[in-house]
């Protein structure tokens, strides 16, 4: 127990081959109460069981204030003295929204129950089993790397499934399990292997892991490099060995999958707020109406005989409170309970229409645009600002090493790739072919061996990586995590400083034909914060020197004091900039033996530090890449995707104020952003407080950082940007991305879309109201978190002014109309409460209220959920302007609602008072008032084919349900006055049988 005073926090722990210990400490359950400790490998992805579906998916629905209020009204119809409707008449509706929506999420829950099945052959793996995996298999839990097949016992993974990034990362045993357990009895070996690992409890840190492993008496410190995650892909490597550390519910991967945060959209909000002002209107009226019952007995009815026995001597006070929970009853069907099940299916359907749009179909890699989540549909329709990411999103991110500068030279011409003529490179065996580099200047250097200075930048770019080599056809072939790395490799490749193969501990490159192996001592890994990565490596005649690459930014500021060449480069970087083409810096440092042997000790006590790990870290990193020597400078073309400028104009005419939010050096930003149109060649450039008409704003990141973390300078700034053409931020870290896209929602009443195609946009995605990811050649995290995703940057003109504007409109007009037609249908009570002594008598039978909004009126409105336009595709396209209506509210806002809500008045009164005025005096019966009434509601609709259906519905539904049949069988359901006052009164006088009683009312 020592352990843990010298390694607190970590209490994990797991003993390999021990599975007594493992079974008594397994974790069980029962419905929701949990316990034990060690979790089984069972993926249990789906929500329900057959014993939890009814009362969870039960739970989960109530959860909206609408049901639970219409499964209150049940309660209330079902005291027979406050029923003024029979109680089904609410039920029918409400259980059939609840088995639609139970129905819905069932069958979502069975696509995740599918992925169960898949995995059922690693359910019976236990923490502390060894287990073997084989090449291109998948990893059913976070495995201890224990030995593999290759050469000291490496491995490779793919984890594009787990953080989206495509290139393959290795992984390498301890040198102890390597040397003992490998061999001709390796399974031997590992059946007697009895060391005991204690590691951090279960998290959800992807990219963090601290351990050790006990055994023989030794301590041996494990990190992330032995880790195989449960999810990775098992590639190059034939046989790998591992011991469950966590399973089940307990590996990372799974305590990584947090709740999403739901996102409400504008218009839904304001539905809320109007629903609740429908709910305090209805109590008000019933309030209201309920005094009147009180009046009314109290001063008209002791004046009738007739409605005194009625009341049954009943006091005024006593009446009124009953009546009042009558009218709460009578009037719920201003509540659009049906409203929200329509409103989830024609999102989903708005969905599907996303999805089949062969418009934005991209072919090149099968990529369809996809909706991600059902809930944002018509705030597509009404985007303000438009933030967005550079490489990548507006550019191709497929990178071409163009030019680079050197020892005072720039090399490279920066032609056209239509007269681009390619290098003579028969001379390397290891060419692969793709280079975009034109000057015969620097191979002729390089062969000759005439520039030690190009000679030591290409070792750079040779070692300074983490690039993964794969052999294919006698050639390597690289696997990068970015891009750029990618591009710069393929250089250094193809103009003979070739990287061959890397262990854990080595890395061996070509030079010219000569193969050198260098020690890999340490790397320092790159992240969008340092933005920069170096290795410091033992060369074959053991020196050791300590390679750095980064952003010129960040890199310069290291170099040593007056460092020569200062004037050209800059203006290097100037043309660079000018041209377009991302740079980066490349330096050098040599390091003696006895710092190194410094940094050693003070890395491996950070390696074991419980605390700030990664602060500590920092402050190490900061002292090793300091005092460096320039090599060079790399430049890399990075070209617009097809349709970008056309995107970026058509967008701003549509009204959208269009942010690019780029890491680059501000030349190069500000010409990209002449390059694809979001800014015009007469536009002036402004910086700080100064304002003109049609300007853009462009802002450093120090700036940046102020009005971010200042609310009053933040507010200015969005007020400014406003009033300008677009916005162009530089040198912006992924950190501040999120700040500026939260500054903006903060300050601005606007819609905010945020789109982006690489891990580093993820929070600025998950931050905006809408997230939009790109399928890019980085990876797909952008795209598992954004909420729509697309192929291509110009699709996303179609996804706005086409589907955006659709949604909204269809979906505003299906609001409208729900609320219209449902407080229309409420109101004709309260008119009918002045002919009946406000005695809470419904104006309509109880088939028709049950029938009314799931059958009779449904599909008109569903079909324009569905289908309306009010313009076509290619009108959206061609007048952008259109777009201005989603963004200016004109469809939905408390103007329009009142507007509605008057009307639906002013329907109720024309609905009621005309019939009522010409059947009131005639012989005909309250039956044939109520019909009538409900009859000229079913005109209330739209879509001819719909109305048609409709119509036949209730027609032949009111033919069968008013039969004779029906009638007798239940009369209580047809609650008309004059049967109801007469059958009344002949029980009051005579106890007669039912059958004379029809009789007599005949």
């Amino acid at each position: 127990m020592m352990f843990y005073d010298l390694f607190s926090g970590v209490k994990w722990e797991v003993r390999a081959n021990d599975h007594y210990f493992h079974q008594s400490c397994r974790r069980k359950s029962f419905l929701c109460f949990r316990w034990g400790r060690y979790a089984d490998n069972v993926v249990r992805s789906y929500k329900y069981t057959p014993l939890t579906f009814l009362p969870l998916n039960l739970y989960e629905q109530f959860q909206r204030v609408a049901n639970l209020f219409f499964l209150l009204i049940v309660i209330l119809q079902s005291v027979p003295i406050i029923a003024t409707i029979p109680w089904y008449s609410t039920m029918l509706p409400l259980l059939f929204v609840l088995l639609v929506r139970g129905c819905k999420d069932l069958a979502t829950d069975l696509v995740s129950l599918s992925f169960f099945f898949k995995t059922v052959k690693w359910k019976d793996v236990r923490v502390g089993d060894i287990l073997q995996v084989h090449k291109d298999q998948v990893i059913p839990a976070d495995l201890l790397l224990l030995c593999s097949t290759e050469p000291h016992s490496l491995c490779y993974v793919e984890t594009a499934d787990i953080d989206g990034e495509t290139n393959l990362k290795f992984r390498q045993a301890l040198s102890v399990t390597h040397t003992e357990l490998n061999g001709d009895s390796v399974k031997q070996n590992l059946a007697a292997f009895d060391g005991i690992v204690w590691c951090e409890k279960p998290n959800g840190n992807l990219h963090s892991f601290k351990g050790e492993l006990h055994w023989k008496g030794e301590r041996h410190l494990l990190d992330t490099d032995h880790l195989l995650l449960r999810g990775t892909v098992l590639r190059n490597t034939d046989i790998a060995y591992g011991l469950a550390i966590y399973t089940g519910s307990d590996s990372k991967i799974l305590q990584n999958c947090g709740k999403l945060k739901l996102k409400n959209t504008q218009v839904e909000m304001l539905l809320n707020k109007t629903v609740l002002v429908i709910l305090l209107f209805m109590i008000t009226t019933a309030l209201l109406l309920a005094v009147g019952a009180g009046l009314f007995e109290h001063r008209v009815s002791p004046k009738y005989d007739v409605v005194s026995v009625l009341q049954r001597d009943s006091s005024p006070a006593y009446l009124g409170f009953i009546t009042f929970w009558g009218y709460i009853i009578l009037l719920s069907p201003s509540m659009p309970m049906s409203l929200y099940i329509t409103f989830e299916v024609i999102h989903m359907v708005h969905c599907l229409l996303i999805g089949w749009d062969i418009e934005m179909y991209w072919e090149d890699n099968n990529s369809p645009a996809q909706a991600r989540t059902t809930t944002l549909n018509e705030e597509l329709g009404q985007v303000g600002h438009l933030l967005s990411d550079k490489t990548g999103t507006l550019t191709q991110n497929r990178l071409l090493f163009r030019q680079c500068f050197i020892a005072g030279h720039i090399y490279g011409l920066l032609i056209s790739l239509m007269l681009f003529s390619p290098l003579d490179l028969s001379w390397n065996r290891f060419s692969c072919g793709g280079l975009k580099f034109s000057d015969q200047r620097l191979v002729d250097k390089l062969r000759e061996r005439s520039s030690p200075e190009c000679q030591e930048f290409f070792t750079a770019l040779a070692l300074c990586h983490t690039v993964m080599s794969e052999w294919r056809d006698g050639l390597p072939h690289y696997q990068a995590a970015s891009p750029d790395e990618e591009a710069l490799v393929c250089a250094a490749r193809e103009l003979g400083w070739v990287f061959l193969s890397r262990t854990r501990e080595t890395l061996t490159i070509s030079e010219m034909g000569l193969t050198r192996n260098y020690q890999l001592l340490a790397l320092l890994d790159f992240t969008s914060k340092r933005r920069r990565m170096s290795v410091l490596v033992r060369d074959p005649g053991g020196q050791l020197k300590l390679y750095c690459k980064g952003a010129d930014i960040v890199v310069l500021e290291r170099l040593q004091r007056d460092w020569p060449l200062q004037e050209s480069t800059e203006r290097a970087l100037e043309l660079f900039a000018q041209g377009c083409l991302r740079t980066l810096c490349v330096a050098v440092r040599s390091v003696p033996e006895a710092l190194w042997t410094e940094w050693s000790r003070t890395l491996s006590q950070a390696g074991t530090s419980t605390g700030n790990q990664e602060t500590v870290l920092e402050e190490i990193y900061d002292q090793m890449e300091k005092d460096l020597t320039l090599l060079g400078v790399t430049a890399i073309e990075d070209r617009l995707q097809e349709g970008v400028p056309e995107t970026i104009a058509t967008l701003r005419r549509a009204g959208l104020k269009v942010w690019v939010l780029t890491g680059d050096k501000t030349e190069t930003a500000v010409n990209v952003g002449y390059a694809c149109k979001l800014m015009d060649p007469d536009t002036i450039l402004i910086q700080g407080e100064e304002l003109r008409s049609e300007n853009t704003v462009y802002i450093s990141t120090k700036i940046l950082s102020k009005m971010t973390k200042a609310p009053e300078w933040g507010a200015k700034f969005v007020a400014l940007s406003d009033q300008c053409q677009s916005v162009l931020c530089c040198r912006v870290t992924p950190a501040q991305k999120a700040e500026v896209v939260e500054m903006v929602r903060k300050h601005s009443t606007s819609i905010t879309m945020a789109i982006g195609d690489g891990a580093n946009d993820v929070n600025m995605i998950k931050t905006a109201h809408i997230g939009v990811g790109l399928c890019g050649v980085e990876g797909s995290q952008a795209v598992q978190n954004a909420d729509f995703a697309l192929a291509q940057f110009r699709f996303l003109r179609r996804l706005l002014l086409v589907h955006g504007h659709w949604s909204y409109y269809r979906i505003c007009i299906l609001l409208r109309y729900f609320l219209y037609k449902t407080t229309a249908f409420a109101l004709v009570h309260i008119w009918y409460s002045f002919y009946n002594g406000f005695s809470a008598q419904p104006m309509y039978e109880s088939w028709f209220i049950s029938l009314y909004t799931t059958l009779y009126t449904s599909l008109p409105i569903q079909c324009m959920g569905f289908f309306e336009q009010d313009v076509s595709a290619k009108s959206c396209l061609c007048w952008p302007e259109i777009y201005s209506i989603g963004q200016k509210e004109q469809l939905f806002n408390p103007l329009v609602l009142a507007i509605t809500l008057l009307y639906s008045v002013y329907t109720s009164i024309i609905l009621f008072f005309i019939p009522m005025g010409i059947l009131q005096y005639s012989a005909l019966d309250y039956q044939t008032l109520a019909v009538t009434v409900q009859t000229s509601y079913n005109f209330v609709s739209y879509s001819v084919a719909a109305v048609v259906f409709s119509l036949v519905a209730f027609f032949l539904s009111t033919l069968a349900l008013h039969s004779t049949r029906l009638f007798t069988a239940s009369p209580k359901d047809y609650f008309f006055l004059g049967i109801h006052v007469c059958r009344l009164i002949i029980v009051h006088v005579k106890n007669i049988s039912p059958k004379e009683e029809m009789h007599l009312i005949k």
